[in-house]
């Protein structure tokens, strides 16, 4: 089924999750929060309730409706206060916009490389993201099946050889898989894990602007495991 598209407007779109966030006593998830100066006005563990609820939604009613895009691009084309900053794996199955719920434009600020590494680039956008947008919560996302991730379970399992660009992707992740190597469990699903968990770790530790954010309770930053088969977006702080 869809949810009545027709007459559906942006704020109508969001307020189908709001039930799962008003169980928590938060903002509505179909009302736009009021912006605070330089940001947005949610903390960062409402924020993180924000994203669970809008998982649970894309598990449970995972149809694509048509939202008033138009309005949508309308309300943020002169500035962007997004209530979460994703680092996700490129990977064309994995859209955080679409995970968490169809989120408009403007909501979340993402950046997505093969593996969700945190390279230079990749880390400036997040600082970007926390100090200029005012982003309370960090996503470090993995997910099932990752190739990126799968091709540095080989390198260390199988001592395959990976040339120019794409060892120097495949790399950063070796030490993760290497660490993961014999325990129990999927190889590649534990290093997806271990990966993001190193990841996350590396931004505070590598930008003075996240590590002051996260000491004064402004930003909360998370990793993250997407099940490509059920849809489940799993939070681990």
């Amino acid at each position: 089924m869809c949810f009545d598209c027709l007459a559906m407007n942006r704020r109508k779109f969001l307020s189908f999750s709001a039930a799962g966030v008003a169980a928590s006593g938060l903002i509505g998830f179909g009302a736009r929060p009021v912006m605070a100066s330089g940001g947005t006005s949610l903390s960062p563990d409402e924020a993180l309730a924000k994203l669970k609820a809008g998982n649970a939604k894309y598990v449970a009613a995972p149809e694509l409706c048509e939202a008033n895009l138009k309005a949508n691009r309308a309300e943020v084309a002169k500035g962007q206060q997004p209530w979460a900053t994703i680092l996700g794996c490129a990977d064309s199955r994995t859209a955080p916009e679409m995970l968490f719920g169809g989120v408009g434009l403007g909501e979340l600020f993402v950046a997505r490389n093969a593996g969700n590494m945190a390279d230079i680039t990749t880390l400036g956008a997040i600082e970007y993201g926390v100090e200029h947008l005012g982003s309370p919560l960090l996503v470090v996302m993995g997910h099932s099946r990752c190739g990126a991730v799968s091709a540095a379970c080989d390198v260390v399992a199988k001592g395959a050889k990976l040339e120019g660009p794409i060892k120097a992707m495949v790399d950063p992740i070796v030490p993760a898989a290497q660490a993961m190597q014999g325990k129990a469990g999927d190889f590649v699903d534990n290093t997806v894990r271990e990966s993001a968990k190193r990841t996350a770790g590396q931004v505070v530790a590598n930008s003075k602007i996240v590590a002051e954010h996260v000491h004064h309770g402004k930003l909360k930053v998370v990793t993250a495991y997407y099940n490509l088969d059920t849809g489940v977006v799993e939070f681990t702080a």
